[in-house]
């Protein structure tokens, strides 16, 4: 490669990697709080899910019926279409829907019906057996869903929440269309604007080293638990 064209990819690199960083933190941001917070209320709609399931641990099939539809329905919207959709209900929470903040809460809503299927499955896995070992010993089902299926289910859950935190790194790239912020802002506004496709390169290594990190993760620490 010529030296001249070295230098000048050398010279955007670092013109841009500051933003690059800024762009990278952003990103971390909203994955790790979209994550999290779509664990815990798709944790919620589980519990109720796993209770009112016609197999479950208190049978009520029209609440269940109720829930499934609502889930379905929710994971059904292409994110683009649910971020532009949800504008007044993310104002209305964070008071602006430019930037990372604002980014998480489509993010949240997108995930949370998503991890609560997956909770559910991952609990529906547990062995009956043991379930039922713990009702016979007076166990309620609250106690049940902590200290049964929750332990049992934990490592099948962390692989899962690595696979949601990956899908979600693609939802916060995407979410740079509306002015998300984080690397996918960063990579519209330079790589497609500005027509500076090594901008573009960046942000996708970047991004592939997070995915790759982010599994490496999941797996160890489903090994360690296992």
């Amino acid at each position: 490669m010529d030296q001249s064209v070295i230098n000048k990819l050398l010279e955007n690199f670092l013109y841009v990697a500051p933003e690059l960083w800024e762009g990278t933190l952003d990103t971390l941001v909203m994955v790790l709080v979209s994550t999290g917070l779509s664990l815990v209320l798709g944790f919620i709609l589980a519990t109720f899910m796993i209770l009112t399931n016609p197999q479950g641990l208190n049978p009520r099939p029209r609440v269940y019926n109720v829930l499934d539809v609502v889930v379905n329905l929710l994971r059904s919207f292409p994110f683009i279409i649910l971020l532009i959709a949800i504008i007044p209900f993310t104002r209305l929470v964070v008071g602006t829907t430019i930037g990372s903040a604002a980014a998480i809460v489509p993010l949240t809503v997108a995930a949370a019906p998503f991890a609560a299927r997956i909770l559910e499955g991952s609990f529906l896995e547990v062995d009956r057996g043991v379930v039922e070992a713990a009702r016979s010993f007076g166990a309620g089902d609250l106690q049940i869903i902590f200290r049964v299926l929750l332990p049992e289910a934990m490592p099948a859950i962390i692989l899962n929440a690595a696979v949601i935190g990956i899908t979600l790194l693609g939802y916060s790239a995407m979410a740079g269309i509306v002015g998300g912020g984080g690397l996918g802002d960063l990579a519209i506004k330079y790589g497609y604007n500005r027509f500076q496709a090594d901008v573009m390169i960046y942000s996708v290594i970047i991004l592939v080293i997070m995915v790759q990190f982010m599994q490496s993760l999941g797996n160890y620490f489903y090994k360690k638990i296992r």
